[in-house]
């Protein structure tokens, strides 16, 4: 049984230098006082902002910045790139027609950073 997670939750990348606020539009779905998360709020700005200067050397401005700099890692402002749905999906739970996550879900930036919840902002509300 999971911590269901909704909008204003902290999140954080592997490979960021801050962590940042999920994002959640109100028409998604409210359950208490906060919209809350599915595994479809994966866009980046919209839905997961930057988290500060990205240290991946899959990302090519950090691995272009870092071999200019003669391999001294140089970290390079995030632009999270994502490409599939928040995994794995709350069981059992739906916003409309669209899986919930939980403190257990996390996305997978292009660049290699993992994303993960680290505070879902409410604690009240689990999935089954």
């Amino acid at each position: 049984m999971g911590i269901l997670v909704c909008g204003g939750a902290c999140i954080a990348c592997s490979f960021g230098a801050s962590p940042s606020v999920l994002n959640i539009p109100p028409e998604d779905g409210v359950m208490g006082q906060a919209p809350m998360a599915c595994v479809e709020d994966n866009v980046a700005i919209t839905n997961i902002p930057p988290f500060g200067m990205c240290s991946s050397l899959g990302n090519p401005q950090v691995a272009s910045a870092t071999s200019a700099a003669l391999g001294v890692l140089t970290p390079q402002p995030c632009m999270p790139s994502l490409e599939a749905f928040w995994k794995p999906a709350a069981e059992g739970v739906l916003i409309g027609q669209v899986p919930a996550i939980d403190m257990s879900s996390q996305l997978i930036c292009s660049y290699g950073g993992i994303i993960k919840i680290i505070s879902p902002v409410q604690t009240n509300l689990m999935a089954n």
